[in-house]
């Protein structure tokens, strides 16, 4: 549908209840009024701003908070219109888990924001691979974060590589120097950007454990970075090593074998992540840290594929598409 706009208004997606399938996304486009700044906001014109799969499971209901109605969107890449003086025609960029969850999102022209969750985005990013950086690489940096850091003699294995996530993770154990291993379901090579060599397994066809075991000499892998869940639980529990660290950020299955006496024997920690309780202002922390890495070109942002670029008059073709196993970053523009 046409959707008319004024300085008064603009663009913007709206989700009033649970969408029965990829296929029948009830997905509303609308013209809504221009949101008000209160004290300590700013109000954000939305250039570009990233679709994650979390993006699409609220639309289906998965996310049980999620409240109706609501303006999906997680991340973003735009330009501060109102605020304080200091902020306006700033060109930011950010991410967090309450925006397009528990309070209107980015996938709209307008976006109001607190001040502490803005941040000058990188003057050698254009909007697109701003808008893209958010709920992947804070959950990679979370990850690890409290996973202790990754240490140059650290054997990581990813386990979901290509997935975004999986590709910010790859980017960040690389750059620390750790050994960087990498699982998937199928034969595939690395699609994301690495700092060092990737050492890729094929779950379908390998003794994946028992190569690491071989490659590594006995010791195993002190991080395994399960992006997926379920199904490579069992797998990256049998190539922890002492004192290693399993991170969860999402699954299949809910319930798993656990093997308990290997697991207090091993002396393993199990770490979840969930960047929905991350709000926009400790996203803007976490792009404090990575700001300097993607200006001076230690990290790379996603490359971005202009066939991946939407409309929001095209918004339920993005959003299925994140489902369906892109392998793009895959972009709005309002």
């Amino acid at each position: 549908m046409d959707v008319q706009t004024s300085l008064n208004s603009g663009p913007a997606l709206r989700v009033d209840e649970k969408s029965p399938d990829l296929d029948n996304l009830k997905i509303i486009l609308h013209d809504a009024p221009k949101p008000v700044v209160g004290p300590g906001q700013v109000l954000v014109e939305i250039v570009a701003a990233g679709v994650n799969p979390s993006d699409v499971k609220a639309s289906l209901g998965h996310m049980p908070h999620a409240v109706w109605p609501r303006t999906p969107g997680r991340d973003f890449g735009g330009i501060v219109r109102e605020g304080p003086a200091s902020l306006i025609g700033t060109e930011v960029w950010g991410g967090g888990g309450e925006l397009g969850i528990t309070q209107n999102g980015s996938h709209a022209r307008w976006m109001v924001l607190p001040q502490a969750a803005v941040r000058a985005k990188p003057e050698n990013f254009s909007f697109e691979e701003a808008g893209s950086i958010g709920v992947p690489f804070i959950t990679a940096f979370e990850g690890f974060r409290e996973a202790g850091g990754v240490q140059p003699w650290d054997n990581v294995l990813i386990c979901g590589p290509n997935g975004k996530v999986g590709q910010a993770a790859v980017q960040l154990a690389t750059l620390a120097r750790a050994r960087v291993f990498c699982v998937d379901y199928k034969p595939s090579t690395f699609l994301g950007h690495a700092s060092g060599e990737v050492e890729m397994f094929d779950q379908s066809s390998q003794d994946v454990a028992a190569l690491i075991r071989e490659k590594t000499g006995g010791h195993g892998v002190d991080i395994v970075f399960n992006t997926v869940g379920s199904p490579y639980f069992e797998l990256g529990n049998a190539v922890m090593a002492k004192q290693a660290r399993q991170i969860l950020i999402s699954t299949f299955e809910r319930p798993v074998d656990f093997d308990i006496f290997t697991f207090f024997r091993g002396r393993h920690k199990f770490i979840g992540i969930d960047t929905l309780a991350l709000d926009s202002v400790y996203g803007a922390k976490i792009f404090d840290k990575l700001k300097p890495k993607f200006e001076t070109g230690l990290l790379k942002p996603f490359p971005i594929n202009p066939a991946a670029i939407y409309g929001l008059e095209d918004a339920a073709t993005a959003y299925a598409s994140v489902l369906r196993s892109t392998s793009d970053r895959v972009i709005l523009r309002p």
